[in-house]
């Protein structure tokens, strides 16, 4: 059985869960919000871990799991996007970093586990249980959408 005190569990793993909330939600905010919500269910869960990676997968699948729950809250729906005039400091400001925030949310979320979090295919289709090759197929897509998109912005001379 894998022994972690709850400081420690966050001062690993708190940047991962809100980039991968970020990357799902698009907002800063909400990604906060989903962090802390994760953490709190930490506390609360009864049963251990058999290692370090079996942790950090639970917490992502639990941030995968919260930010499926805000969609389809109520609350969610009837929000409306600020005016984007109000600036928002985000501090990954690269050009991927907002081509990636631009695919549909199962696209970023792939992509994200894959190249910012070092998971493998079948590491990703556990967490979000799905199989191999729906993985597969959405990282393939989203590179392609990813290409578009950044072709699309040097073609426009922002690049």
């Amino acid at each position: 059985m894998y022994r972690y005190t709850y400081d420690e569990a966050v001062n690993k793993f708190i940047d991962t869960v809100y980039r991968l909330a970020l990357a799902r939600t698009k907002s800063p905010e909400n990604a906060e919000d989903i962090t802390q919500d994760v953490f709190l269910k930490l506390i609360q869960h009864k049963r251990g871990f058999d290692s370090e990676e079996h942790l950090k997968a639970w917490l992502l699948r639990v941030t995968i799991n919260l930010t499926k729950d805000l969609f389809s809250s109520s609350w969610f729906k009837k929000t409306e996007e600020l005016d984007e005039n109000i600036s928002v400091h985000i501090e990954e400001k690269s050009e991927l970093f907002y081509a990636l925030m631009e695919l549909p949310q199962k696209y970023r979320t792939v992509i994200h586990l894959y190249y910012y979090e070092g998971y493998s295919v079948k590491e990703i289709a556990e967490i979000t249980k799905a199989s191999e090759g729906t993985v597969k197929s959405q990282m393939h897509r989203g590179r392609e959408m990813l290409k578009t998109i950044l072709e699309r912005e040097v073609s426009n001379g922002d690049g």
